[in-house]
């Protein structure tokens, strides 16, 4: 039986040869990626999300495995979990989903609502399942999913709760208090820590938090300013500042991501 789901009528969504199809006839094309969209209405994917530059930057970064540390603390979890089926919520370009399918033996479901994204994950190859889809709305059935994995992303508590079964495990990551402390100590007069929250979510219990931190040296101005528009402080930061930091030739700065395991009660 599959997972995943009609986005117009909630029935079960069937593998073809091209196509994914429900029982009452909705049929969703697969791209020569191998991926499908399974947004509706006016959101096709490609007007959504992050768009080619931001996209394939992120992956040329992500590529150069400046964020090992947090992959390799993310596929020891959910090693140690051994789920059947692995949900990456807003998976992106698919870097840490690829890891978990390398590293960890279950089923791997992927989705995020920018079509670019999506299309640079599937074609990665590495055997996960990509489909485009909306966070508030993901068409994925009930209780199905073992373990889901939820890196820098908005929280929609009701569905995450929705599609994990009984006993399964969210994987929550957000930057730590350090995160990125010496490229902000080079923007700003000032730097702020982040601030370290642990949320409570209805139906599910904090197991346990932890930090994966590690320091990172970029090697160019091209990978600096390529983790930049990764952060929110690319958009808030005045021409000046960012000149200061795109002035550099390398960085060395720490990566603080702090994890939080919960499990469906």
């Amino acid at each position: 039986m599959g997972i995943l789901l009609c986005p117009v009528c909630k029935s079960e969504l069937n593998r073809n040869t091209r196509s994914f199809s429900c029982e009452k006839g909705h049929c969703f094309d697969i791209a020569k990626e191998n991926y499908v969209n399974l947004l509706t209405g006016s959101k096709s994917g490609d007007l959504t999300g992050d768009n080619k530059d931001m996209a394939r930057s992120r992956k040329a970064f992500l590529d150069k495995g400046y964020f090992s540390s947090l992959a390799d603390a993310l596929c020891k979890e959910i090693s140690d979990i051994h789920p059947t089926t692995v949900l990456d919520i807003c998976c992106g370009e698919g870097y840490y989903a690829e890891a978990v399918k390398s590293n960890c033996n279950t089923e791997v479901y992927g989705f995020d609502l920018s079509k670019e994204m999506i299309r640079l994950a599937a074609k990665r190859r590495c055997g996960a399942e990509f489909f485009v889809a909306n966070m508030a709305n993901i068409p994925i059935a009930d209780g199905s999913i073992d373990c889901a994995i939820h890196l820098f992303a908005p929280f929609c508590e009701k569905e995450f709760l929705r599609v994990s079964k009984e006993g399964g495990y969210l994987i929550s990551v957000c930057p730590g208090t350090k995160h990125l402390w010496e490229m902000k100590a080079t923007l700003y007069e000032k730097p702020y820590e982040n601030e370290k929250v642990s949320p409570t979510l209805p139906g599910f219990s904090l197991c346990r938090a932890f930090n994966a931190s590690q320091y990172i040296t970029l090697e160019n101005t091209q990978d600096i300013e390529a983790l930049f528009k990764m952060t929110p402080y690319y958009y808030h930061t005045s021409e000046n500042d960012k000149a200061k930091l795109l002035s550099l030739g390398t960085l060395t700065t720490r990566v603080d991501f702090y994890i939080r395991i919960y499990r469906k009660d």
